[in-house]
This record gives structure tokens, sequence and C-alpha cells, in this order.
């Protein structure tokens, strides 16, 4: 099984950007659509971003309104987030997920992910 380690978490203000980073080992990432989720204190685990094993397809969160962005390289075995225009409510624990069952159309629904980072901190102070 893939192992994914997340990082590039942290403290910023509002209205800032981070670019979290998720690289893989064990398996080569090609094998895998790939997505972010995050999770809040509090609330259920959220959809973010997903990317086709290729790079060609992406899939967002309505709510994230563009401030996201999500890319890979496969030769490098590793997956972005780049997020801009943060807010305070994009407060929270942010995993990157594999998923080796699609292909073409990534998945929003985590069920479909079978391995998990252990998650970075994102923290928006207002």
């Amino acid at each position: 099984q893939v192992q994914l380690v997340e990082s590039g978490g942290g403290l910023v203000q509002a209205g800032g950007s981070l670019r979290l980073s998720c690289a893989a080992s064990g398996r080569t990432l090609s094998n895998y659509a790939m997505g972010w989720f995050r999770q809040a204190p509090g609330l259920e685990r959220e959809f973010v971003a997903a990317i086709s094993r290729s790079g060609g397809s992406l899939a967002y969160a309505l709510s994230l309104e563009g401030r996201f962005t999500i890319s890979r390289d496969n030769a490098r075995n590793t997956v972005w987030l780049q997020m801009n225009s943060l807010k305070p409510e994009d407060t929270a624990v942010y995993f990157c997920a594999a998923d080796p069952a699609s292909w073409d159309s990534p998945s929003m629904r985590g069920t479909t992910y079978d391995a998990w980072g252990q998650g970075t901190q994102v923290t928006v102070s207002s």
C-alpha cells in the first residue's frame, strides 16, 4: 500500500497563502488518483480537491470558490494543494489520500480512497 506524508501546514493570516505537499512512497503515484480532504474540530471530514492519475482531470469543492489548486508530479511522487485567499473557515487538518480505483474522473467520496496521510494542521487567523 502507498504511504502518504503531508507537510506545509501552519499558521497564516486571513488572505494569505499556503502550499501543502503530499509525498508518496511504497508504490508508484501514477497508479492512484489523489485527493485532499479536511476536517475541522467538531465537523465531519469534507472533500477539498482531487486529481486524476494523469493530472488531466480535476475536481474541487464548490465552496472553495476557485481559491485552491491541486496539482501533481508523478515523477516526483508528490501532490500539492495551493491555497490562496485563505479564510478563517479554512482552518482544519488537511489530509491527502490515494484512490486506486478511479482513472479519468477523480472521486469526491472519501470512501473511494484507501490510503491516507496523518494530516497537516492549517490555521487561518482573522
